[in-house]
């Protein structure tokens, strides 16, 4: 019997963590057969090398998309996503796949979509029917329609998508696979197991994290790229004033994203900050047992979002990035203003866990977006019916 060649387009560290659980029961499953596709800002070292870990992980790699345009501004996202037009077009006459898979709404996601609608290859859409402040909604929306599956993260989110005017037949709730890498942290490991200046290094001073500390995660909002700068700086003076050990990821490869990081950079000189630490990057499953056990998560990640609600971790969600998604209890929304964001990272603290959500998700979602790829039919008009 021959497998189904499910191809799986991964192009940011958030992607591939988001889809990690569902990646291995795809490789495991007997009628299916993995491509693994890894793109974009998942190759490059200045965002975390995303690359390096699919291969730890055990992956086979079935091709390397190059496609980032230097520049963090939307001129170069726009050529991006054209450059992965091009190349994600040969790459899929290449693997020539049952059906591909892309993940969420990220701009790169958008070449994936295009290029496997024109080529008659079914299109299942991961995460869609999310609400969010950016250009991301656009191109999530966008994708949907492209999609033939929609593999949706909430009941909400399933709901949106069928009011669009897609088949309600297409569209299932599997919830998020990245609450299956929460599930694996919040029974296995309570408490912080690793050092995590010793196994990821960084930047800054050394300190004892047993008292507590807080995790900043903020990316720059394509939509107000030229505030990034701005943004930021409010961000790290509101922390600062916390007067806790402050444990910083830095963005991702967003517009605006070189805002964010000269922002950064200008206040270490400036302010010479001595209970800082900046990190690249971070496994996934080390990143949630950090955030498990942090005081507070700041910035405007969906991890703040998503994972956070199943951790019951308290967030401090910045300005616009991720307006109108859906959230748990956990999560107070502030503007960029540094004393609004003080005052609510201190109510966080002193609030302390919250109760575990299972709004985004039960932590089965790998296997039951993997047994869903198996059994799709395929019809000859390249739409999907699941069966």
């Amino acid at each position: 019997m021959n497998r189904r060649k499910i191809c799986v387009v991964i192009t940011a560290r958030a992607s591939y963590s988001r889809f990690k659980t569902a990646l291995q029961a795809i490789q495991a499953h007997p009628e299916l057969e993995l491509q693994l596709v890894v793109a974009a800002s998942a190759l490059l070292d200045r965002y975390g090398e995303a690359v390096s870990y699919i291969q730890k992980d055990g992956f086979e790699i079935s091709a390397h998309v190059y496609m980032v345009l230097e520049g963090s501004n939307l001129t170069s996202m726009a050529k991006t996503t054209g450059v992965g037009l091009l190349e994600l077009a040969t790459v899929f006459d290449n693997l020539k796949p049952d059906a591909v898979v892309t993940i969420a709404d990220r701009y790169e996601t958008m070449a994936t979509a295009i290029a496997a609608s024109y080529m008659n290859i079914p299109l299942i859409h991961i995460q869609g029917g999310e609400i969010t402040g950016s250009i991301d909604e656009k191109v999530r929306h966008a994708i949907t329609k492209l999609a033939d599956l929609h593999l949706v993260s909430s009941d909400q989110s399933a709901a949106r998508v069928i009011r669009m005017g897609e088949d309600p037949e297409q569209v299932i709730n599997t919830g998020c696979p990245s609450i299956d890498i929460a599930l694996e942290v919040f029974q296995e490991t309570p408490k912080l197991s690793f050092d995590p200046f010793l196994r990821y290094g960084g930047v800054g001073n050394l300190f004892d994290l047993s008292q507590g500390y807080v995790v900043v995660l903020q990316h720059p909002v394509t939509t107000e790229y030229q505030q990034s700068r701005e943004h930021i700086t409010e961000t790290l003076y509101a922390v600062q004033d916390v007067h806790l050990p402050v444990l910083w990821f830095w963005p991702n490869v967003d517009a605006g994203s070189d805002g964010t990081s000269k922002g950064i950079r200008a206040f270490r000189e400036r302010e010479n900050p001595t209970q800082f630490h900046f990190f690249k990057h971070m496994s996934s499953v080390d990143f949630l047992e950090l955030i498990y056990n942090a005081k507070v998560l700041v910035g405007n990640s969906s991890t703040g979002i998503r994972e956070s609600a199943y951790l019951g971790v308290p967030v401090v969600n910045i300005g616009s990035r991720q307006e109108g998604r859906d959230r748990a209890e956990n999560v107070i929304d502030v503007d960029y203003d540094r004393h609004e964001i003080l005052k609510a990272i201190q109510i966080q603290i002193a609030h302390g866990r919250y109760a575990s959500s299972t709004l985004y998700g039960d932590g089965k979602s790998g296997s039951r977006i993997a047994q869903i790829l198996a059994t799709a039919e395929f019809k000859i008009e390249k739409r999907l019916r699941y069966t």
